[in-house]
């Protein structure tokens, strides 16, 4: 009998350079949005994303990143939303980071600027 095991994390290095990769991509300065066919609801842990469109949701865990997020429309630039937040410079990869996976699942959006 073989057992199953069922992890969010993935092991393999590949994985690890695929999101790094994407973390490096995900423009800080660019302006960014919560996707219009999102929709955030406040919970006592931080947020939930829906996406009407995907069918996915999302959890913010993070009070930080519930502000940034909820103030991207705001702001000339994610970085922006960042530091309006309080998220200090040492800590600004991991916000990138995050954000790049809110890019990368369609519950951001970058911005028009026109």
């Amino acid at each position: 009998m073989s057992k199953r095991s069922s992890s969010k994390r993935c092991r393999s290095t590949a994985c690890a350079v695929s999101t790094d990769t994407l973390t490096a991509s995900f423009d800080l300065d660019a302006a960014w949005q919560v996707d219009p066919q999102v929709s955030i609801r406040p919970e006592r842990f931080g947020a939930l994303l829906y996406h009407f469109g995907t069918r996915r949701l999302s959890f913010l865990k993070s009070p930080t990143l519930v502000a940034v997020v909820a103030s991207l429309a705001q702001q000339p630039s994610a970085r922006a939303a960042c530091i309006e937040a309080g998220v200090t410079i040492e800590d600004l990869p991991k916000y990138r980071a995050a954000l790049a996976t809110l890019a990368a699942s369609r519950m951001i959006s970058e911005r028009n600027l026109a």
